[in-house]
């Protein structure tokens, strides 16, 4: 983990970077180098290392913050439809309430973003920052609240779900609807939630007498947000000739894609093969057939997220030793799962 904190370049500093002297740098800088008859060619130079480094706007940034800037940034791996999506609502309820304004930046799970944008929002002058299900590895000037992240750098609070309870509930009921043979689709590496979820379907399976199958688990490879990577590895799942009556499915978007991968297939959904998302985000409800699904509270968690930062941007404390925040998890069951068929089926059965 990358110790030094994410620090604003002085005037002294860029001067030095452009062999320059602080005057000629803040002459430029604050729109005057025309006056002083300083060479354009120098002018671009410095303008140009300036918003390389982001001087001008840690200028901005220093004099905001004495009289507050009232701004938060949000860091999310994408934006589309489900889970970022819900939880940001969440966010931008409280901090309307507030009267914070908030930046947000997707990375799409690119590392020189993800190191990038914190210094890039700090920069603008923002209180504090948000995580969604991204690993920050630096310590920061501000306070930080992640929400389904890994541990962070010591200050931060984490916002995560009860991985254990979900798995249970999950697993619980399709074994009361009589599966054995159930495939997992587990999520993509680079996803906070994925091993702890794993693991704690492995806990959970064997506390309930279900034997996984590790010819039926499979993991999400394509970082595309969608049901494309559910529908790949759905197909995968379904060649690679090893029966199964349910699916549980690292989230909604991936059980969707399931079910049209089963659908090319001519198999039905529930009465060939039961499907359980996770998530419940607004497409799970409305989907052919509805999602049954383990809910999230994922406008909760963002709401938390907001009022744990507001609290620590007001406090002007030092930020805790790290702790946690656990949200609990319910099931929904609608029309997606139903009782394990006699005879497990075949594509085209």
């Amino acid at each position: 983990m990358l110790k030094d904190p994410i620090k604003p370049i002085t005037l002294k500093e860029l001067a030095r970077l452009l062999d320059l002297s602080p005057g000629t740098v803040s002459r430029i800088v604050n729109g005057k180098g025309k006056a002083f008859r300083i060479p354009e060619d120098t002018q671009e130079r410095v303008l140009h290392a300036a918003a390389l480094y982001g001087y001008s706007a840690n200028t901005v940034a220093q004099s905001l913050r004495r009289k507050r800037s009232y701004t938060v940034g949000v860091i999310v791996p994408e934006i589309s439809e489900g889970y970022s999506t819900a939880v940001l609502s969440g966010v931008e309820d409280e901090l309307l309430k507030d009267g914070f304004f908030y930046f947000v930046v997707s990375h799409r799970h690119r590392p020189d973003l993800i190191d990038g944008y914190p210094r890039m929002l700090i920069a603008r002058a923002v209180e504090g920052i948000i995580a969604i299900d991204t690993h920050i590895n630096r310590e920061l000037h501000v306070p930080l609240v992640v929400v389904s992240g890994p541990r962070q750098a010591n200050g931060s609070v984490r916002i995560g779900l009860d991985h254990d309870k979900a798995a249970h509930l999950a697993l619980s009921h399709l074994k009361s609807l009589g599966h054995e043979q159930i495939a997992v689709i587990k999520g993509q590496a680079f996803s906070s939630d994925t091993a702890q979820r794993w693991n704690a379907i492995q806990s959970a399976a064997s506390h309930l007498g279900i034997v996984l199958d590790p010819g039926l688990v499979v993991q999400l490879q394509s970082p595309e947000p969608g049901p494309g990577p559910g529908v790949e590895v759905t197909r995968g799942l379904l060649k690679g000739g090893h029966r199964f009556t349910a699916i549980f499915a690292f989230n909604d978007v991936t059980a969707i894609g399931a079910i049209q991968a089963l659908r090319e297939a001519g198999l039905r959904v529930p009465k060939n093969v039961s499907v359980l998302g996770f998530d419940d985000v607004l497409a799970a409800s409305t989907h052919n057939p509805p999602l049954t699904t383990i809910r999230q509270p994922l406008r909760d968690m963002g709401q938390s997220a907001a009022i744990t930062l507001l609290h620590l941007i007001r406090n002007g404390t030092q930020q805790p030793q790290q702790f946690a925040i656990t949200m609990h998890p319910e099931l929904v069951v609608r029309k997606s799962t139903g009782h394990a068929p006699r005879r497990m089926a075949c594509p085209d059965d």
